[in-house]
């Protein structure tokens, strides 16, 4: 049983806190999977500088398969970032060498040995997933909150767990959104309300996801990404829908609690 992440990584850097750490959509994913004990790989490209190789440092602390971390001569992408309470303030993002990243026949070779890959809107990796989702290997999508992008339309044939992010409740809208997504080929799809948890629709009925509070809430920054590592992680474990709903909310409420986007090892 094993996962891939493929896709982004960056820094997030706090200017009015003067804290950063290392993130992204697929390294957040990863390493929270890795945290509930599933082997996980990266395939990603960082720089060359300091940020670069603080990224890969910390990535094989947390216990991630690194071998397709490739590191070009750049800058390490990074966001800036400010918080306002518990409000994020994103600032300029620096893309670095993500603005040239590309992935290979020999990426997707490897990606192709997982049992589960999962990417996010701005991975920039759709072009891969066709390839890999042929070869049997189960895809992970992550639209966020972008329901009209176009990759929502033109990924389906290739995403088997879609998730996306709603801020209007489990309305009307969203249930006939994620029947629709189903109908045209995707096997799950699983839409994120916040505080008003999780919903989703496999081609026959709904699941309602709990939501665990947490005491402690002090960032809400990979909220999104560990649930959906929860979930996946139940996917390969077996789990039924609500099983999957209910794992990913718990590692979720944890990672709320710290500052980062997964509870950091010792």
């Amino acid at each position: 049983m094993r996962a891939a992440c493929i896709g982004d990584n960056c820094i997030d850097y706090y200017r009015n806190l003067e804290r950063k750490y290392p993130t992204g959509n697929a390294v957040d994913t990863a390493v929270n999977m890795v945290k509930l004990g599933v082997p996980t790989s990266i395939i990603s490209t960082t720089g060359s500088d300091e940020y670069g190789k603080w990224m890969i440092e910390t990535l094989k602390h947390e216990g991630l398969d690194t071998s397709h971390l490739k590191v070009a001569e750049g800058k390490t992408a990074i966001t800036y970032m400010d918080l306002e309470g518990l409000d994020r303030v994103h600032g300029t993002y620096e893309e670095g060498v993500l603005a040239d990243m590309v992935f290979d026949d020999e990426d997707v070779r490897f990606a192709i040995e997982h049992d589960i890959v999962h990417t996010a809107l701005w991975g920039n990796a759709e072009s891969t997933l066709h390839r890999i989702h042929e070869a049997g290997t189960k895809v992970s999508f992550d639209y966020a909150d972008k329901l009209d992008h176009p990759l929502v339309e033109s990924t389906l044939g290739d995403v088997d767990y879609a998730f996306y992010s709603y801020h209007k409740g489990k309305d009307d809208f969203i249930r006939s959104f994620l029947q629709d997504k189903v109908n045209r080929g995707v096997t799950v799809a699983t839409a994120t309300f916040g505080e008003e948890g999780s919903l989703s629709w496999d081609g026959t009925r709904f699941y309602d996801g709990p939501v665990y509070p947490t005491k402690h809430l002090v960032n809400t920054v990979g909220a999104g990404d560990s649930f959906i590592a929860g979930f996946l992680v139940g996917v390969l474990n077996g789990d039924d829908i609500a099983g999957c709903l209910d794992r990913g909310a718990r590692i979720a409420s944890e990672v709320v609690s710290v500052f980062e986007p997964w509870v950091v090892s010792e």
